[in-house]
């Protein structure tokens, strides 16, 4: 609606302006009001009010008949539109519509990277925040119609793995421990596991490494599918990307961009020709690539698979890598690129922040959240602030069966919305728009309807928070619905059957937001 109130604007002045066309803050305001009005009179040397008012009359020309029931103007300038009953009602059926269609998918490919934990140790509370923000981005832009995969990139080789295979070994007493070695019990609960295996490979810690990574690899997957966080793909560095020789094939390209150059015995990218900080290390002095090669060199296998936008969601840890990393995939070509960083999760209980202490009986990894809180809080709470915000998470609310407790509101919402459609199986009438004319009936169609630009915008900006606030705004909306307005006994038969219709229309666009957001639709609760 948002998209359309604008096109018309632009008809109706004919001048190149930059506007905004935002929902009104307050219902006296109307739905939708713009700026534009104050724009021109900016540039013009004008009264924006004598504007808004001649832009008034052209819009209402230029708009098709029933879209807007009334045009004001408002100090200093703004118009503010206010939508016709008949606008309402097409687009709330158009959503309902759209929504049980099957989507077209276009010739757009995107690859979705998220998570790509290193195969050393269980997942963080940061790898699950991304592995739920790039599971519900990659439902929304699948629902939009773009086609997505999205992969899990596994660094299963270098020294990484070398050194996973020596903290084993170490934990056994075969060799000496050293600073920069995994101190994990995980580990060592491995490593005492396979204690035949490693003392038979105890001149091969690579090897050791290599078992080691492939088992927790096998366990990194178990908990995403638990957690409900789908991939299409596990590339392998070792097989995708050394084994099919992409390394030197990028180094070609860097060559060939003549960005290249040689320092003290090792071989540099001007990265800082993109704006990054410092030119980056291509082939250290020892003659190994760089992880930061390997990484560009996953590029462009993605860009060699047909790929035109790559989105990457990486850890707190990453802030330094974003710079080079595009720089990379500039010099390849693969030019949509993206790269998120999710902020630092904090665990917060009665006010206090929760210490990371197995041996307390406290939980420090990914699964061991999802164990104490279940899968729908967690990913509510993760999804609920942006990404790119300190996020503290509230053990004692997620854990909490009331209303407070946001997800758990949003499913009685839904809940209370089902039995209303069950106990009102016997209600017979005709549908009449018009009749839902109350302020409570009216909220909640207007709040159904924002459903398609909620979902437009994050295709678009990719901050699928938005959809988390709007699920908790669209109960909030019917639970207002539901305290206040009746279906059931009441006289008017037409009127019970629309706001009927009104409660099941609610049902598709909540289930489908439940459904991109990953979370249960219970029946009880």
């Amino acid at each position: 609606m948002q998209e359309k109130i604008k096109k018309i604007i632009s008809k109706s002045i004919g001048l190149n302006v930059e506007f905004e066309v935002l929902k009104s803050p307050r219902v006296n305001c109307g739905d939708y009001s713009t700026n534009v009005a104050l724009k021109i009179a900016s540039l013009q040397k004008a009264n924006p009010l004598i504007i808004a008012e001649e832009l008034k009359s052209k819009i209402l020309a230029q708009a098709p008949k029933n879209l807007f029931s009334k045009i004001e103007v408002a100090e200093p300038g703004f118009l503010n539109f206010f939508l016709a009953s008949k606008a309402l009602e097409d687009e709330l059926n158009k959503i309902c519509l759209e929504i049980n269609k099957k989507t077209k998918k276009s010739k757009e490919k995107i690859q979705l990277e998220f998570v790509s934990a290193n195969p050393t140790g269980p997942l963080t509370l940061a790898n699950g925040r991304g592995g739920f923000w790039g599971d519900v981005l990659a439902r929304v832009l699948e629902f939009s119609g773009f086609s997505v995969e999205r992969e899990y990139y596994v660094n299963d080789t270098g020294n990484q793995i070398l050194t996973l295979g020596k903290s084993a070994l170490a934990f056994l007493g075969l060799i000496p421990s050293e600073e920069d070695f995994y101190k994990g019990d995980y580990l060592k609960e491995w490593a005492i596991e396979n204690v035949s295996f490693i003392k038979k490979n105890k001149n091969k810690p690579l090897v050791v490494g290599e078992k080691a990574a492939d088992y927790f690899l096998k366990e990194i997957k178990k908990i995403l599918a638990e957690a409900n966080i789908k991939f299409d793909r596990f590339t392998s560095e070792k097989k995708e990307i050394h084994k099919k020789g992409l390394i030197e094939k990028v180094l070609k390209i860097f060559k060939k961009s003549g960005l290249v150059y040689e320092r003290d015995g090792a071989t540099w990218l001007k990265t800082t020709k993109f704006g990054d900080d410092k030119d980056r290390v291509l082939i250290t002095k020892d003659k190994f690539p760089t992880y930061f090669l390997a990484d560009a060199a996953h590029y462009l296998e993605t860009k060699k698979r047909g790929f035109t936008e790559k989105i990457n969601i990486l850890g707190p840890d990453h802030y330094g890598y974003v710079k080079r990393i595009q720089a990379a995939a500039e010099i390849i070509g693969l030019k949509k690129s993206k790269i998120f960083i999710t902020q630092t999760v904090r665990l917060v209980s009665l006010g206090k922040e929760v210490k990371m202490s197995k041996r307390k009986g406290e939980f420090a990894t990914f699964e061991d959240l999802i164990k104490e809180v279940g899968v729908d809080a967690a990913r509510f709470f993760f999804l609920m602030t942006s990404l790119n915000s300190h996020l503290d998470f509230d053990l004692n609310l997620a854990k909490e069966q009331s209303t407070k407790n946001p997800v758990y509101y949003i499913q009685y919402a839904y809940v209370r919305a089902k039995k209303i459609i069950e106990k009102s199986k016997t209600i017979k009438g005709k549908m009449i728009f018009q009749l839902l004319n109350s302020e409570i009936d009216l909220a909640l169609i207007k709040k159904i309807i924002e459903f398609s630009e909620v979902i437009k915008k994050i295709s678009s900006d990719y901050q699928v928070n938005s959809l988390a606030v709007y699920a908790s705004e669209l109960a909030a909306a019917f639970h207002n619905f539901y305290e206040q307005e009746r279906i059931i006994g009441i006289d008017n038969k037409d009127l019970a059957f629309s706001r009927l219709k009104l409660v099941k229309d609610y049902c598709v666009v909540l289930e489908k937001v439940l459904d991109i957001l990953g979370v249960s639709k219970p029946k009880e609760m």
